[in-house]
């Protein structure tokens, strides 16, 4: 049998503050996003045992989609607003969509990180860089890569190659840190956002070389 201190009052008085913490601190996440880096909001569902929260028992992406019915936070909006617009879907994972301010190339979390390296080395510029629970790194580039990506892959030699890289279609949304993504655990940065990288994002040419590379020596060994 368990016990509890102060009795059950107590027990909702600290589950209270638990969950007004998480509030607060997901409001400031999402200030940050929208005030800081100028990236708009969405707010997303979450998995728990394999079910979804938007309720639908056949969903094919549980706790990795929009809420259809919450709207976004757009880039801009003040912790004020981000308070407001969070107290009405308490709970919700943060989520970025792409093709705005931002396109996204996707590899293994291993090559992001040996790619981090190299490209850090290269002095090459870089924006954030995110990661998945499913292990999966996702490089925060201009917008217009997912068009250009063939082109781009062509004329660097790497169209033939059966690489483990692609550019995210526009319209599709990121899990962002430090949000929970499909129930597999948080995602995390690996490359965080900070005020040396408020600049745009780099363009994916500048990356793409490094990460087309450690990927196909990556399927090699």
């Amino acid at each position: 049998m368990g016990f509890t201190i102060g009795g059950s009052r107590g027990v909702r008085e600290i589950r209270t503050g638990s969950r007004r913490r998480g509030r607060a601190t997901e409001c400031t996440v999402v200030a940050e996003y929208t005030g800081l880096w100028g990236w708009d909001v969405v707010p997303g569902a979450r998995a728990s045992a394999g079910r979804c929260s938007c309720g639908d028992p056949a969903c094919a992406a549980p706790g990795a989609h929009p809420l259809d019915f919450a709207p976004e936070v757009p880039a801009g909006a003040t912790l004020d607003d981000a308070t407001k617009a969070w107290a009405q879907v308490p709970g919700a994972a943060i989520l970025l969509p792409v093709g705005r301010t931002f396109d996204v190339l996707e590899v293994a979390v291993a090559v992001g990180r040996r790619a981090l390296v190299r490209l850090e080395r290269m002095g090459l510029p870089l924006g954030p860089v995110s990661a998945t629970p499913a292990g999966r790194a996702q490089f925060f580039v201009a917008p217009g890569a997912a068009s250009e990506l063939p082109e781009l892959l062509y004329r660097m030699g790497w169209d033939d190659a059966d690489l483990d890289l692609r550019c995210l279609e526009p319209g599709t949304c990121i899990t962002a840190p430090p949000s929970d993504h499909a129930g597999l655990g948080p995602s995390y940065w690996l490359r965080p956002p900070s005020l040396d990288t408020t600049s745009p994002p780099p363009q994916a040419r500048l990356l793409l070389g490094t990460l087309a590379y450690i990927c196909h020596r990556s399927a090699l060994t």
